[in-house]
C-alpha cells in the first residue's frame, strides 16, 4: 500500500510538473518537453532560465551509497551539469545543456549497478553492490 501511494504521488507530481512545463518557454531543440517534437520520454523536461534542461529518471537504489554511486555515474555523462538521487521517491533529477539524450544517463547508471526505468544492470554488477544497497 506504501509503495502504492508513492507511485501515485509521483504519478501526480509529474503531471503537475509536465503541466507547468507546456506552459513554459519551450525551444523544440529535440527534446520532448511539450510533446511537439523530439525523442520519446516517460517525463517531460524544462528549461530553465540559465538553459539548463532538467529531467528526471527513476533509478532504484537503498542508502547513502547508492545515492553517491549514482549521482556520480549520472555527473560522469558529458553534458550533464548536476544530478540528485532521491532514495525516498527513487527518482534522478538531472539538468544538462541539451545534448544528453535520457538513455545516455540510463545507461551509465545501469554499468554501475542500478537498475532504471530503461534497462537492468547486469547480475554480475548488480551482485558486486555493497549488501546495504542491494534492492532486488
Amino acid at each position: 500500500m506504501k509503495n502504492l501511494l508513492i507511485a501515485m504521488t509521483m504519478i501526480l507530481g509529474i503531471i503537475v510538473f509536465s503541466q507547468k512545463s507546456v506552459n513554459a518557454q519551450c525551444d523544440h531543440k529535440g527534446k520532448s518537453c511539450c510533446g511537439k517534437s523530439g525523442t520519446t520520454s516517460t517525463q517531460s523536461t524544462s528549461t530553465s532560465a540559465t538553459g539548463a534542461v532538467k529531467d528526471s529518471l527513476k533509478v532504484l537504489g537503498k542508502c547513502g551509497s547508492c545515492k553517491t554511486r549514482i549521482e556520480k555515474a549520472a555527473n560522469s555523462v558529458k553534458g550533464v551539469k548536476s544530478a540528485t538521487w532521491s532514495s525516498t521517491t527513487d527518482m534522478l533529477v538531472y539538468s544538462y545543456d541539451g545534448t544528453v539524450a535520457k538513455a545516455d544517463v540510463s545507461n551509465a547508471v545501469i554499468k554501475v549497478g542500478h537498475d532504471t526505468e530503461l534497462g537492468k544492470a547486469s547480475d554480475n554488477v548488480y551482485n558486486k553492490l555493497p549488501a546495504c544497497c542491494k534492492y532486488r
